[in-house]
């Protein structure tokens, strides 16, 4: 079977006419003949470009590479091997923080362990002002809103607190709004950051503006009775240290040693699991003195009373053991509260009683007849002639009141307080008044004039008390009754204990003793002790200064104590004024020991320029001597001898 193809069969060409050729074989073109092509442009054989070798930039390249990481590897090595220790501190130094842990300051009590200073908890209310700015509160007044609040609360100015937490630093991130608030103030700022946190997630618009506000512990010194011994203890400044008084003669033993403690830290927190070295503080020593509170309290409140009364200047009472040498109490007015230096008078500030250098009077005519007695140029029945005036030298002398002639004995003399018969008899001292200046004036240091006391006190005086050589004329003749030398109130005292004591004199003691964090208590050294007279011119003046308030021609009436035997001396002098260095006014005084037979207490008393009412000392300051007398031999059970006193005798019948 034939299969067929549905292709159209190939169209065969059929050949024409042929064409005629042009010479040199080109053809003419023809009806339909296509142009003739154009001959083409000679091809541009493109340049060759070599390259450059790589060799020369990747060797530099290298080299820089090589020199990079060299310094690498040398800066590796300085800072993993040379310098490793050094950096190895730094990251130290940077985590781990040292805290100090303050020592406890020791106390200070009485006789009885009635605490006089003591040490309590407290904050230091401080802030990070950061935290008070507009992008933290969303508001401007975010320091003046919180010194509002806080102002009542501290007792500090409200303005200067804005100012405080709106420092010039503004990167500043600590600043302190006040020191050493008891835990009741703190307690307050607590509560009211917790109402106004409270408030805050509740009321969008209230925003807690002491966010900020935060509380250091630290410790404050506290003084329970205020006022009282005030000039013995001192106080303790804001840099925890004492700044007078005993606070500051004691502080390396109160004060104690402060320790530290070391740990890791991040972020501002104490890393538990680093661990951490911590050397405990030790605490201060407990200081025990010699003082009694409750006589301290009556010394205090009698000499404020008479020198508020009088409108004096200043006044002071000192009350020492006779027997031991140890102050009962030390009183000054006007007087100061250690717990509140902000409101002090920078005058009260210190211890006048031991700062005070002032003339005692006619109290130190009790030195000028211990001498006459010892020196055997007299004895208490001496007879002596006291005219109305007396010249010596290139001065007339008289006695504090005009009087026809006087005929008192030795006793007399010293009961009527007589300066005429006081220089004559201190000129029998020697056969030249130059020697005798220097028998009184050997006597006069023996009893501890123109020298500290012993207890080493911050700003103590010792007195003035010139060489026998350098005696002005007039200064021969007013230094046998206490004019022309000075001394403080605890050398007056001490003189009198002296004589209290049998003629031995103590050196003053205010510490009994110290007791360390072990419980253990260890007693202050033995004071001093020194013979100045003997036993038998010691008993002479007690009975002679008996006469002073026993004996109705004596000046000290007002000083008697029913029931008891008194012996005392009166004293006005001559006072010159610290502020110009003139006689301005008078020293009052009193000094005097009880039972006068079997002595236990002394007790002196001054008043500085008395302006109203008397300013004699037997007025003023006898009253002064009963109250506080009575008060210290009621409290330390001291029992009236019974046994009758000696009388001397005061004048004779020429």
């Amino acid at each position: 079977m034939t299969e067929v193809s549905d292709r159209e069969p190939p169209r065969r060409r059929v050949p024409g006419p042929a064409r005629p050729v042009r010479p040199g074989g080109a053809r003419r073109p023809g009806p339909g003949a296509r142009p003739a092509r154009r001959p083409a442009p000679p091809r541009r054989t493109p340049r060759a470009f070599r390259l450059g070798s790589p060799r020369p930039r990747l060797r530099m390249i290298g080299l820089a590479l090589t020199l990079v990481l060299a310094a690498f590897v040398v800066r590796l090595l300085q800072v993993q091997a040379v310098d490793a220790g050094t950096y190895s501190a730094k990251a130290e130094q940077n985590r781990y923080v040292v805290h100090t842990l303050p020592a406890e300051r020791g106390g200070i009590t009485d006789r009885n362990g009635v605490a006089l200073a003591t040490t309590v908890d407290s904050y230091d209310i401080t802030a990070d002002p950061t935290m008070f700015t507009r992008e933290q509160l969303k508001a401007d007044d975010g320091p003046e809103q919180a010194a509002a609040l806080l102002a009542p609360i501290l007792g500090e100015d409200q303005e200067q607190l804005a100012r405080t937490l709106r420092p010039k630093n503004k990167e500043l991130r600590y600043v302190r709004l006040a020191r050493r608030q008891t835990p009741q103030v703190w307690n307050q700022i607590k509560d009211l950051k917790t109402a106004l946190t409270t408030k805050a997630e509740t009321d969008r618009s209230t925003v807690n503006v002491l966010a900020g506000v935060f509380a250091d512990p630290s410790s404050k010194r506290v003084y329970p009775g205020g006022d009282l011994a005030a000039g013995i203890l001192g106080w303790v400044g804001a840099d925890g240290k004492g700044g007078g008084g005993l606070e500051r003669k004691l502080d390396k033993t109160l004060a104690g040693e402060d320790g530290k403690i070391r740990y890791a830290q991040s972020g501002g927190r104490q890393v538990p699991t680093a661990g951490s070295t911590e050397t405990p503080a030790v605490p201060g020593s407990d200081v025990e003195l010699t003082i009694d509170r409750d006589i301290q309290w009556a010394a205090q409140h009698a000499i404020s009373e008479q020198v508020e009364k009088s409108k004096a200047d200043g006044g002071y009472v000192i009350v020492q053991d006779t027997q031991t040498g140890e102050i009962l109490a030390m009183a000054n007015s006007p007087g100061f509260d250690p717990g509140d230096l902000a409101h002090a008078d920078p005058a009260a500030l210190g211890n006048a009683a031991l700062q005070d250098a002032f003339e005692p009077g006619s109290t130190a005519k009790v030195l000028s007849m211990a001498a006459v007695l010892e020196e055997n140029v007299a004895t208490p029945d001496t007879h002596i002639t006291v005219p109305n005036r007396l010249k010596r030298g290139d001065r007339l002398f008289k006695d504090d009141i005009d009087h026809p002639t006087w005929y008192l004995t030795l006793n007399g003399v010293l009961a009527k307080s007589s300066n005429i018969g006081t220089i004559m008899a201190t000129g029998e001292l020697g056969k030249t008044q130059a020697e005798a200046n220097k028998v009184l004036y050997s006597y006069l240091r023996k009893f501890g004039l123109g020298d500290y006391s012993g207890l080493g006190f911050p700003g103590e005086t010792k007195g003035i008390l010139a060489p026998p050589g350098q005696w002005s004329t007039s200064q021969q003749y007013t230094i046998p009754f206490g004019q022309g030398v000075s001394l403080n109130a605890l050398q007056a005292a001490s003189i009198y204990s002296t004589i209290a004591n049998g003629g031995v004199r103590i050196e003053p003691t205010l510490v009994r003793g110290t007791k360390g964090d072990d419980g253990r208590f260890t007693p202050a050294p033995e004071p001093a002790k020194t013979r100045v007279t003997s036993e038998k011119t010691a008993k002479t003046l007690s009975q002679m200064l008996e006469s002073v308030v026993d004996d109705e021609e004596g000046t000290g009436t007002k000083a008697r104590i029913p029931g008891y035997r008194v012996a005392g001396k009166t004293g006005t002098a001559n006072r010159v004024d610290p502020a110009t260095g003139k006689y301005h006014g008078y020293t009052s005084s009193f000094a005097g020991f009880a039972p006068a037979d079997k002595p236990r207490v002394t007790v002196y008393c001054a008043i500085q320029n008395a302006t109203e009412g008397s300013y004699f000392g037997g007025q003023i300051c006898g009253p002064i001597y009963k109250q506080v007398m009575e008060f210290a031999l009621k409290t330390l059970q001291v029992p009236p001898t019974g046994a009758a006193p000696a009388r001397l005798p005061v004048t004779f019948k020429p």
